[in-house]
């Protein structure tokens, strides 16, 4: 899943005016943060901040982390997240699999905010919407497991024919495709999660748009969203495990990407909880603030842009650029956040193997800086497309301090190692995610976080018919690779596959993995039972409670 601000950029020549805004905008907050407190006993409430608005709330389409942050907290799938990370019962109260199906048993107290149950139809019409071409759901691939669901996608069956059914008001079947060792793990991402066809209709195409057009099934409750600004989650009483709650208001009370804002609001007593950015890890230090890390299980890259009239589509130039970039001086000089560590390999080190992690049993070859060589394959490359120069790169990114020091970073290291010049192109979050579809763009800045526990959740982004493919990559040798992946229940057959996929990607560089991401954060002393986790929203506020 792609993360809301991970890597940014700075357009050049806006620096003034950007830091003028930056001053004004802090300025305000900082007033406003008189008005709110980060935590109270008494009302069992909290305030957060968050960094970027969500793009939206529709689990059919939504694809980034801010906005499974708020869909996580408000809604719930067959299964969820414990506080240990593991699988837990959701809407589903039991389940019994197969190789061929999966039959959820449903809980009859799984009310919708309206009093109405949630039903495996609820389910079904969901999934059906997801898997519909016409609806064009950017997370649709993470449902081909499911029968008949590639041939409904492709318009070769109509989503009648989708391998999921009713059996009856609280009785979902879902027929696979094939037998699916990691299917289980699936039912807890929001793609998954149960919409209301009769709510979803009276919507008219804007689900999820505004606080009256979302249904909630989960912990809480959306009551207020000035978009830009705030939102105001409340405890659900009709959540079936409402006894469990402890918080009763989770106030996100400011959005803003400025970090050290973020920080000041936590120092003030406004905030409970915030991320630290490179430049906001040593503030917090010198503050004696009881700094937190975690590592969050994601990998940050670059996208190269495949599409035919990009330059970036030529494998020796992707290779020179790999070859001038060193992952140890990015991780350590430039991110400088505790957590993050050097990534060799788009598949990160948490990943389970056969018998111990995948990074161990099949070591990636790592790929040393080399810029004699970068040099030669850029003069080759150049020559093989008749060019005396390439032509001016676009790098697009997201708007954020951090994000403005990688843009640079990667603007200036092109440009001295390889005579590349690079115009940064930097859009909202939302204008992002639309940009990087439309593939305006010949360079990406971003973050993929895994959405289930199997290595499939990195693998699938680069197959050729993922609409996540952000730079429309297409390999053959690695379709076939990532079917049998995809395919057997074997362990061994599975991971030595994945093992094959990961030495396409070293070899071919359809991206540059940079960094496996990492989290410093502060938090409230009073504030206990906030879940960190790889799997899931994270942070997890379900079970959190405020302490004298």
């Amino acid at each position: 899943m792609i993360q809301a601000g991970a890597n940014h950029g700075k357009i050049p020549g806006m620096v003034s005016i950007v830091s003028r805004f930056v001053c004004c905008l802090n300025f305000l907050l900082l007033s406003n943060s008189l008005l709110a407190e980060a935590v109270n006993f008494e009302r069992q409430a909290i305030t957060i901040a968050l960094t970027q608005e969500p793009p939206n709330l529709n689990s059919i389409r939504m694809t980034d982390l801010l906005s499974y942050f708020v869909i996580g907290h408000v809604n719930e799938g067959l299964l969820r997240y414990d506080r240990k990370g593991r699988l837990a019962p959701g809407v589903a109260e039991s389940w019994e699999v197969s190789d061929e199906k999966i039959s959820f048993r449903l809980r009859r107290d799984a009310k919708w905010s309206d009093g109405s149950p949630v039903t495996a139809h609820d389910f079904v019409f969901a999934w059906r919407q997801v898997n519909d071409p016409t609806v064009a759901a950017p997370f649709a691939a993470i449902m081909h497991p499911l029968k008949n669901a590639e041939k409904v996608q492709n318009a070769e069956l109509p989503v009648s024919e989708l391998g999921v059914s009713a059996i009856d008001d609280f009785t979902l079947e879902v027929i696979l495709e094939r037998p699916c060792g990691y299917c289980i793990s699936l039912m807890a991402h929001a793609t998954f999660f149960p919409v209301k066809e009769s709510f979803y209709q009276s919507t008219q195409e804007k689900y999820g748009a505004e606080v009256e057009q979302l249904l909630y099934n989960g912990p809480f409750m959306l009551t207020a969203w000035t978009h830009g600004s705030s939102m105001v989650m409340i405890k659900n009483p009709r959540y079936w495990n409402a006894a469990a709650i402890h918080l009763n208001e989770i106030n996100v009370g400011y959005i803003t990407e400025d970090n050290r804002t973020r920080l000041n609001l936590f120092r003030d007593g406004s905030i409970a909880l915030v991320r630290l950015g490179a430049e906001t890890v040593q503030d917090a230090s010198n503050q004696g603030l009881r700094l937190r890390t975690f590592v969050t299980g994601g990998v940050a890259y670059v996208w190269f842009n495949h599409r035919s009239g990009h330059v970036t589509s030529h494998r020796k130039i992707r290779k020179a650029i790999a070859l001038v970039f060193d992952t140890n001086l990015f991780v350590n000089k430039i991110i400088a956040i505790p957590g993050y560590k050097p990534a060799y390999t788009f598949f990160p080190s948490w990943l389970n193997g056969v018998e111990r992690k995948f990074s161990l049993e099949y070591p990636p070859t790592i790929v040393k800086p080399d810029s004699t060589q970068a040099l030669r394959l850029m003069a080759e490359a150049k020559k093989e497309l008749n060019l005396d120069s390439l032509p001016e790169l676009t790098l697009l990114t997201v708007t954020s301090p951090t994000g403005a020091k990688v843009a640079e970073f990667f603007q200036g290291l092109l440009n001295q190692s390889l005579g590349i010049t690079v115009k940064v192109d930097q859009q909202t979050f939302k204008q992002y995610l639309n940009k990087a579809r439309a593939g305006q763009f010949d360079l990406v800045l971003s973050s993929w976080y895994p959405d289930f526990n199997d290595i499939v959740t990195y693998a699938d982004l680069l197959a050729s018919w993922n609409p996540n493919n952000r730079g429309e990559y297409v390999n053959a040798e690695y379709d076939r690779w990532f079917r049998v992946l995809q395919g057997s229940m074997d362990l061994t057959i599975r991971m030595g596959a994945a093992a094959e996929l990961q030495k396409i990607i070293i070899d071919d560089v359809p991206l540059l993995p940079t960094a496996e991401t990492g989290s410093a954060y502060v938090q409230h002393p009073k504030l206990k039972g906030v879940v960190r986790r790889v799997l899931g929203q994270d942070p997890d506020y379900t079970f959190a409670r405020v302490v004298e």
